[in-house]
């Protein structure tokens, strides 16, 4: 048996398409795409957003996203995702021009809220109150 047989013909595709040693993490992320467990396009899809996209594990902490596996950086979700999203493409034979086509099946992130600036406070009073005297003692 030669090294090219001992991977799936799915894993091999991943590997020639990320053969770059810069490209290694979106190779294992092609892989993920190739053993995922749905049986269908669409399932594997699915299982590719849940792979590459984390919402926060701590309530209204947005930074609790990067404890769990996905990439981190939205840069970084989007590689992982087409990655991912080839892999299942190997896997179903799906055209390649298909496989591009698709996008993350996520919400827009929310506009973060700002909170309204408050003037400074000018710390002498512009009104000198009629019972305090002007001179000091």
């Amino acid at each position: 048996m030669i090294p090219q047989q001992w991977a799936s013909p799915c894993g091999n595709q991943c590997t020639s398409k990320y053969a770059t040693l810069m490209q290694i993490p979106w190779r294992v992320f092609c892989k993920k795409g190739c053993d995922a467990d749905g049986e269908t396009w669409e399932e594997c899809l699915e299982e590719c957003n849940g792979i590459c996209y984390k919402d926060p594990v701590f309530k209204n902490r947005q930074w609790s996203s990067y404890i769990d596996r996905s990439p981190g950086a939205v840069a970084y979700s989007e590689e992982c995702f087409h990655a991912c999203v080839s892999g299942c493409g190997y896997k179903f034979d799906i055209l390649s021009e298909k496989v591009d086509k698709v996008r993350p099946n996520r919400p827009a992130k929310p506009l973060p809220v700002l909170k309204p600036i408050r003037p400074p406070v000018d710390p002498t009073p512009s009104v000198v109150p009629e019972d305090v005297p002007s001179t000091s003692a």
